[in-house]
C-alpha cells in the first residue's frame, strides 16, 4: 500500500470526502443555514409576484424536525465526521456516567448492518415519569433537545457535552433506536424511529445489574456515507481511555472475522492516562530524556492533568482537552501551560547560570522545541469560543494550570539536573537554529524575484485574483508539469512543477528547510509566510492565492512518496492549510481501456474488471504509470476538469495520531516504519 494511502485511511490524517466536483450553482444548499428565508418578493406557481408576507410563511419545527431539518448544526456535517460523531454522542453519555463515578466498563460494537451498539455499566437512564413532560425520563432525554441529567448540578460536576442534545440528534438522525435500561432490578426498552417512539416502555425482563444500551442505525437518507470506520473509531476510544485512567473501553467490529469465526476487537485501558497518551505520541521518536513529567491534581477546584517530555525533533506537539472534548484552538488552559513552562525553565537555567554561554536571545518559543504535552482539565461550566468552539475561555483556569505545572516542573528539575541540563541544551539548539532559520527567511526575501511579484519563475500562475475560486496543482516533475500547464483553465488554475523529491521536513532543521529551492517555491507561490501574532513558527495565510492545493503525481511508488513528503510539509509547517480544507489529492486514472469505439477511464481494478466483464476479453488496456504518457487533453478530462475529476480532500480529525504516523513514516526510526510497512503493505506490483 502506498504510504499516502495509508494516511488518507487512518482516522488522524485521512481524506473521506473523495467526489467528484459540482459546479456552485448546481451544489444543493448548504446544511449550516440555520434557517429557510423568504424572501419578501415571493412568487406563486404561475410566475406571479405576491406582496403579502405573514405569519403563515413563517415555519416553526417542533421537536426533533429541527434536527432532521439541518442536522450539520448539531453533528458537523452529513458525511463521514457527522456520521461517527453519532457514536461519540452516545459513548460520552457513558464517559460522563464514568467521570461521575458510576461506570468503568463501556462496550461499542459495529454491527453487521453497519448499526452501532454502545453498553455501559453505569447507573442506567431513569425511567420514573417525568413531572413536567409527563412521559417517562428516559424518553425525555432521547426525544428532548437541552434535556439531561448534564444541567442538574447535583448529578453531573463535569460533562463532556453540556448542550443536552447529544443522544436526542442521534435518535433524529436514526431510521431506527432501541434502548434498553438495567435499574432497579428490571430490563426497561424502548423503540424510535426518526426520533419518535415507536412503541411504549416496557419491562422485558429482569436485571442483577445496572447500565445502559443503544443501539441505533444512522438514517441513510439523511446521511451520505452510512459504512463506520474501524480505526476512526478505534482512535477515539484510545484517546477517551488515556485521557480517563482506569476505564476499559472495548471496540468489536462484526463485520469481519477471522478463520475461526471471531470478530475483530480491541480493549482500550490505561492505567497511567496522559504518561501512557505521551509515549505512544512519542513512540517513534527519539527521546531526549528517558522520563514523561507527570501530574494529576486539582487547583483552585479545578482538576489538572498534565504529562510532557522531550524529543529530538524539531517540532512542538501539545494536544489539550477539556472535559475529554480536544479543543483545537487551544484557550486558557494552554495559555497557563505555556506560561507554567517557560518562566519555571527559564528562572531554572538562569538561576543555574545555563544560559550563559548562549550567544543568541532566547524565546518563549524554544523551551518549546521538541516537546510533546497532553493538557487534560475538568471544568464545571466550560465556556468555548473560537470558530469552531474548541478553544477554551473560562480566565480562572489559566492560574490554575500555571500553578500546577510550575511546582511540578519545578520540583522535578531540582531532582533530576542532568535531565533539566539536557532539556535547556536542547532549548539554546533551537534559539540557535531559530536565528539561523531567521536569516535564511530574509536572504530569501532579498533576492531578485524571478517572476512578478517575488513569485518562483516556474510557476504558470491563474488569471483570478479570487483566492476561493483559484486553485494550484503541484506537480511532479517538469514533463507532467508542462503536460498540466496546456491542459489547465488558465482562469482559475494555477501549475507549479516539482523536480525530484521534496526536502523530508520531519528530519529537518528550521533553517535547512528555508534553505531548500522547492520548498521556498511552494511557501512563494502560496505566497504563506511564517509567523503570526501568536506563533512566530506558525504559517501566515493571510495571502494566501489559493483555496484548492492539490498534490496531483504519478501513480506509482515515487509519486505516493513524494505525496507523502508533500503531506509531511503541509502538516509540519502548513497545517492551517489542512484544518480550513484546502489540500487535496488529484486521482489520476490507473487505466485507459478501450473496445471498438468504445472509451472508458478506471481509477480502480474493481472499474476495469467492470469493463472488461461488460465488454469481453479482447479489450485494449493502457496502463498509467505517470502523468507524462498523458496528453493535455486526457489530463484535463480525467484529472484537472472540476466537470470529471476526482479529488481526496485531506482532513485532520487526530492530530495526535497523525504526528505518530508521520513520524513513524517520515522519522529516523527504521523498525516500526518496516513493521508498520510488513502489515499493512498490499503486495502488487503497481509499475507493472
Amino acid at each position: 500500500m502506498p504510504l499516502f494511502s495509508y494516511l488518507c485511511r487512518v482516522r488522524g490524517l485521512h481524506a473521506p470526502r473523495t467526489r467528484r466536483d459540482v459546479p456552485f450553482a448546481q451544489r444543493p444548499l448548504n446544511d449550516n443555514d440555520l434557517v429557510d428565508y423568504m424572501s419578501e418578493e415571493t412568487f406563486d406557481l404561475e410566475g406571479k409576484k405576491q406582496e403579502e408576507y405573514s405569519a403563515s410563511n413563517i415555519q416553526v419545527l417542533e421537536g426533533l424536525e429541527a434536527v432532521r431539518k439541518r442536522p450539520a448544526m448539531y453533528i458537523g456535517d452529513i458525511s463521514v465526521k457527522g456520521l461517527h460523531h453519532l457514536v461519540y454522542e452516545v459513548v460520552d453519555n457513558s464517559i460522563d456516567e464514568a467521570l461521575a463515578g458510576f461506570c468503568s466498563h463501556i462496550e461499542v460494537a459495529i454491527n453487521e448492518d453497519n448499526s452501532i451498539t454502545v453498553v455501559d455499566n453505569g447507573r442506567g437512564i431513569p425511567v420514573d415519569m417525568h413531572e413536567k413532560e409527563h412521559k417517562s425520563a428516559l424518553e425525555v432525554v432521547l426525544t428532548v433537545l437541552h434535556a439531561g441529567g448534564k444541567f442538574d448540578k447535583g448529578s453531573y460536576k463535569v460533562s463532556g457535552g453540556l448542550h443536552g442534545v447529544g443522544v436526542s440528534c442521534v435518535n433524529a438522525l436514526s431510521t431506527y433506536l432501541r434502548a434498553e435500561v438495567r435499574r432497579g432490578g428490571k430490563t426497561y426498552m424502548q423503540e424510535y424511529s426518526a426520533g419518535k417512539p415507536t412503541c411504549d416502555l416496557r419491562v422485558i425482563g429482569e436485571s442483577d445489574t445496572t447500565g445502559t444500551s443503544i443501539t441505533f442505525k444512522p438514517d441513510s437518507t439523511i446521511f451520505t456515507v452510512t459504512v463506520y470506520d474501524y480505526e476512526t473509531l478505534a482512535n477515539r476510544l484510545r484517546d477517551l481511555a488515556f485521557l480517563n485512567a482506569g476505564i476499559t473501553l472495548t471496540l468489536t467490529d462484526k463485520r469481519h472475522t477471522d478463520d475461526e469465526g471471531n470478530p475483530r476487537s480491541e480493549v482500550f485501558y490505561s492505567a497511567n492516562g496522559l504518561s501512557e497518551f505521551v509515549q505512544y505520541i512519542d513512540s517513534n521518536k527519539e527521546s531526549l530524556i528517558n522520563d514523561v513529567i507527570h501530574l494529576n491534581t486539582e487547583r483552585q477546584g479545578i482538576p489538572v492533568e498534565v504529562a510532557l517530555t522531550y524529543n529530538s525533533s524539531f517540532n512542538e506537539n501539545i494536544y489539550s482537552f477539556v472535559n475529554n472534548i480536544n479543543t483545537i484552538e487551544g484557550g486558557t488552559h494552554l495559555t497557563g501551560f505555556r506560561r507554567g513552562l517557560t518562566s519555571t525553565l527559564k528562572k531554572y537555567a538562569e538561576d543555574n547560570r545555563l544560559l550563559e554561554k548562549s550567544k543568541v536571545e532566547i524565546s518563549s518559543d524554544d523551551f518549546r522545541e521538541g516537546l510533546t504535552a497532553v493538557i487534560s482539565v475538568k471544568v464545571m461550566e466550560p465556556q468555548f469560543e473560537g470558530q469552531t468552539k474548541t478553544k477554551l475561555g473560562n480566565s480562572e483556569v489559566i492560574g490554575a494550570v500555571q500553578t500546577a505545572v510550575s511546582e511540578a516542573l519545578r520540583t522535578y528539575l531540582e531532582e533530576h539536573p542532568k535531565e533539566a541540563k539536557t532539556i535547556v541544551e536542547k532549548v539554546v539548539l533551537a534559539a540557535q537554529a531559530r536565528h539561523a532559520a531567521y536569516n535564511a527567511r530574509v536572504k530569501i526575501q532579498r533576492k531578485s524575484p524571478l517572476c512578478g511579484g517575488g513569485l518562483p519563475g516556474k510557476l504558470a500562475d491563474c488569471s483570478s485574483r479570487i483566492a476561493e475560486e483559484c486553485e494550484i496543482f503541484l506537480v511532479e516533475g517538469d514533463s507532467a508539469g508542462g503536460t498540466a500547464k496546456s491542459g489547465r483553465d488558465r482562469r482559475f488554475q494555477a501549475i507549479l512543477p516539482l523536480r525530484g523529491k521534496v526536502l523530508n521536513v520531519e528530519k529537518a532543521m528550521d533553517h535547512k528547510v528555508f534553505d531548500s529551492e522547492q520548498i521556498t517555491n511552494i511557501f512563494r507561490a502560496l505566497r504563506v509566510t511564517i509567523g503570526t501574532e501568536d506563533d512566530p513558527k506558525e504559517a501566515n495565510l493571510s495571502k494566501l492565492a489559493y483555496h484548492k492545493v492539490i498534490i496531483m503525481t504519478d501513480a506509482d511508488v515515487d509519486g505516493a512518496h513524494i505525496a507523502t513528503l508533500l503531506m509531511t510539509l503541509f502538516f509540519r509547517r502548513m497545517r492551517p492549510i489542512i484544518e480550513k480544507g484546502y489540500l487535496y489529492l488529484a486521482t489520476p486514472p490507473l487505466y485507459k481501456c478501450t473496445k471498438g469505439k468504445i472509451e472508458e477511464y478506471c481509477w480502480t481494478e474493481q472499474q476495469l474488471q467492470a469493463f472488461i466483464a461488460q465488454h469481453g476479453e479482447k479489450t485494449r488496456i493502457q496502463r498509467y504509470k505517470g502523468l507524462g504518457e498523458m496528453s493535455d487533453q486526457q489530463l484535463r478530462d480525467t484529472t484537472m476538469s472540476p466537470e470529471h475529476r476526482l479529488l481526496k480532500q485531506v482532513q485532520i480529525s487526530d492530530a495526535a495520531e497523525a504526528d505518530r504516523i508521520f513520524s513513524m513514516l517520515m522519522g529516523e526510526d527504521v523498525a516500526p516504519r518496516r513493521d508498520f510497512i510488513e502489515a499493512n503493505a498490499n503486495y502488487a506490483n503497481i509499475d507493472a
